[in-house]
């Protein structure tokens, strides 16, 4: 990785699993049937962020127009559905670069803004390829605020700024840099603005490319 960090903590939708246009069909799909259709550009600000931070924003826009009861009743059921169809793709790299850390016996963490309830079915089996595991449904403010990442820290042990991030979004890497953490950025679905690719480290193209440098 050309670094040394005491350990890495990784996100998990859009950077770990290829699971953002998951979540972009149902919330669509169910927005749309409940006549409140919600465009790319709408759903760009919810990318990173946590579904109750979403949510704010869906009433900011729609107002009680949308039913938010019945809206997540719709997506949740159409999410299960999908993902007992097909299971959630890994990221390209992730596999390598799990195995990576582990020969260099760098501790790992995951920390998502899903909900725990979501997000196991989704990891499976890589959930044990980690030390410690933060959902966003365990801490008060998700990501751009930084509880989720400290909590990670927390968990594996490790000091923050003893801390690698490795986030696809813009709220992931604010949220890394206000727990005093470096990160590299891994866009998936939105690239990053100047603003935040400063923040980072680097901006890689793929998780490969993590491992190359």
């Amino acid at each position: 990785m050309g670094l040394n960090p005491r350990a890495v903590i990784f996100d998990m939708d859009g950077l770990l699993l290829d699971s953002e246009p998951l979540y972009r069909v149902t919330w669509q799909t169910a927005a749309a049937e409940l006549g409140c259709p919600i465009d790319d550009e709408l759903y760009a600000r919810f990318v990173g962020r946590g579904n109750e931070e979403s949510e704010r924003i869906l009433h900011e826009r729609f107002g009680d127009a949308l039913p938010l009861d019945e809206f997540r009743v719709r997506w949740r059921r159409d999410w299960d559905d999908r993902l007992a169809r097909a299971p959630i793709a890994r990221k390209p790299g992730a596999i390598e670069l799990l195995d990576d850390l582990d020969a260099a016996a760098i501790p790992k963490a995951l920390a998502t803004s899903s909900p725990r309830s979501i997000a196991l079915p989704c990891l499976g089996g890589l959930a044990t390829r980690f030390a410690a595991l933060a959902f966003g449904d365990e801490v008060e403010h998700s990501k751009p605020s930084p509880d989720l990442f400290l909590l990670a820290a927390q968990r594996l042990g490790v000091t923050p700024s003893d801390c690698l991030v490795l986030e696809d979004s813009e709220a992931g890497v604010r949220a890394a840099r206000a727990a005093g953490m470096d990160v590299i950025m891994v866009p998936d679905l939105i690239e990053p603005s100047e603003e935040i690719a400063k923040m980072a480290l680097r901006v890689c193209a793929s998780l490969h490319d993590v491992i190359a440098k």
